[in-house]
């Protein structure tokens, strides 16, 4: 069976249950948003990630209580270069919200979620290591899987493939 095409309408999405609340919250917030294959994602501007994440999760109707993943990709050589996605969930409601938001690779810098929901430490962490994105507030931000000697991020696309010598 074909796979029907995306939908990037805001217009067709605004009855989303996620984007609803945060197109009535904040339009300027929402650069745009993708449906494709029954999941939702929605591009948050930078200084609005954090706000945005405290009203997914403290929403009545479709609380998105739990956060499954924080991770990056790296779209180098493009511009925005860095894009941090974080993956939620509303267990009551079973329903998924993907949250993405575009850095520049000059300044890949945004505000921490762990106030939010705690289990963004490690995520953050993760991400900070290996891409080397700044969550500015982290409580802890520092490398988690790498040596702290290391120089530079291994999934950045421009590291060199046997490491800096």
């Amino acid at each position: 069976m074909p796979l029907s095409p995306a939908i990037t309408d805001l217009e067709e999405l605004k009855d989303h249950p996620a984007l609803a609340l945060l197109l009535a919250w904040n339009a300027a917030a929402v650069e745009s948003a993708k449906y494709d294959r029954d999941e939702i994602t929605i591009y948050v501007e930078r200084s609005s990630i954090r706000d945005a994440c405290v009203l997914l999760r403290d929403n009545r109707k479709c609380p998105f209580n739990f956060l499954a993943d924080v991770t990056c990709v790296d779209w180098h050589p493009s511009e925005p270069r860095f894009e941090v996605i974080y993956h939620l969930l509303s267990i009551p409601q079973k329903e998924r919200v993907r949250l993405k938001v575009r850095l520049e690779g000059s300044s890949p810098v945004i505000e921490t979620v762990t106030s939010v929901w705690p289990a963004a430490n490690f995520f953050e962490r993760e991400v900070f290591d290996l891409f080397g994105v700044r969550f500015t507030g982290h409580p802890y931000l520092r490398r988690l899987l790498m040596p702290e000697d290391w120089e530079g991020n291994p999934m950045r696309k421009d590291y060199p493939v046997e490491g800096y010598r």
